[in-house]
Parts: structure tokens; C-alpha cells; sequence
């Protein structure tokens, strides 16, 4: 009879030390921030530039661990490499974090997306767009500053684009996406 008070004791206690922690984790985190884009474009003898802008994305927490992610960002450069014409790509991305939610106020997390990205260039009167596939692998860190507001110091990513880059061939760019901004759950 002991025994059976006390694997039921444990037991209530293990459900709420469960259903407690898992109180801890929001349902949803909202993101916005400032996104630097260095663009590799694969065609030989054309230099990298960049691009400045924002992104911002929404998470749904399943559990501690695991998270359903739409990311969305947009990214503007003039002039690029004095061609005088200007450039903005936009990206489309879906896909699941991970995060490690051992630490108190400090929250690491991994993903990986994919989705779309488009880009548009206006230069000499014209105006050209073009639609490619896209991914970011990577991963970064929020650090809680309040119950409801986190902030995102770093967020690095290796971004995919396959943007045709000559008329007869679509081509891999080989991108860094580094983001910064804030973070807040629901």
C-alpha cells in the first residue's frame, strides 16, 4: 500500500514538474529585426555586394524543442557594383527550428527553411524580375530581457538562392544572411 501511495505521488509530481515546464515555453514568437545580405553571385569575374534590410518571422511552438517557422525578409542594395542599376530580393521560408530550452534566459536554436525568393533590379529605364528557389541553414541565439521580449543578438545563416544569372542556366548563390532584432512570445 506504500508503495503505491508513493509511485503515485512521483508520478503526480513528474506530470506537474511536466505540465509546468512546458507552461515556460510561449506558443508563439514573433520576430522583427535588420537583415545584412552578402550576395555571391556564381558567375566567374562578378564580385559579391550587399544588401541591407529587415526580416521577420513567426514561430509556433509545438513543444520545448520544436517549432513550425515562416520567415519572411526583404533586402535592397543601389547601385550594385556601380552598374548603376539597384536590386531588391525578397524570401519566402518555411520550415522547423530547434531550440534548446535549458538555460534560463538564454535560448539557442538551429533551422532549416525553404521557400521562394524573388528578386527585382531597375537600372537604365528597365525594370527585370526573376523567381528561384531558396533555403537558410543555420541558427542563432535570444536572450529573454522580460517575460514577454527577447532579444535576437545574432542570427546566422547560410542562404541558397538559384537565381538565373545568364539566359541559358539557372546558378547557386552561395549567401550569408546575419540578423539582429527583437523577439516577442505569446
Amino acid at each position: 500500500m506504500k508503495l503505491k501511495v508513493v509511485v503515485c505521488l512521483l508520478a503526480f509530481l513528474s506530470f506537474s514538474a511536466a505540465s509546468a515546464f512546458a507552461q515556460d515555453v510561449p506558443k508563439l514568437d514573433i520576430f522583427a529585426g535588420y537583415s545584412y545580405v552578402r550576395e555571391n553571385p556564381s558567375t566567374s569575374g562578378v564580385s559579391g555586394f550587399n544588401l541591407h534590410g529587415g526580416s521577420a518571422s513567426v514561430a509556433y511552438n509545438a513543444n520545448h524543442w520544436l517549432s513550425a517557422v515562416a520567415d519572411f525578409g526583404g533586402y535592397h542594395a543601389n547601385n550594385i557594383l556601380n552598374s548603376h542599376v539597384d536590386g531588391t530580393v525578397s524570401t519566402y521560408l518555411f520550415g522547423p527550428r530547434f531550440s534548446y530550452r535549458k538555460f534560463e534566459r538564454v535560448t539557442p536554436f538551429a533551422q532549416t527553411l525553404f521557400g521562394v525568393a524573388h528578386a527585382s533590379g531597375s537600372g537604365f529605364g528597365a525594370t527585370s524580375t526573376n523567381n528561384a528557389f531558396a533555403a537558410s541553414f543555420g541558427g542563432g541565439v535570444d536572450v529573454k530581457l522580460f517575460h514577454r521580449l527577447s532579444w535576437r543578438p545574432a542570427q546566422v545563416e547560410y542562404l541558397l538562392t538559384r537565381f538565373d544569372e545568364t539566359t541559358t542556366s539557372r546558378e547557386t548563390q552561395n549567401n550569408l544572411r546575419v540578423s539582429t532584432g527583437f523577439v516577442f512570445h505569446f
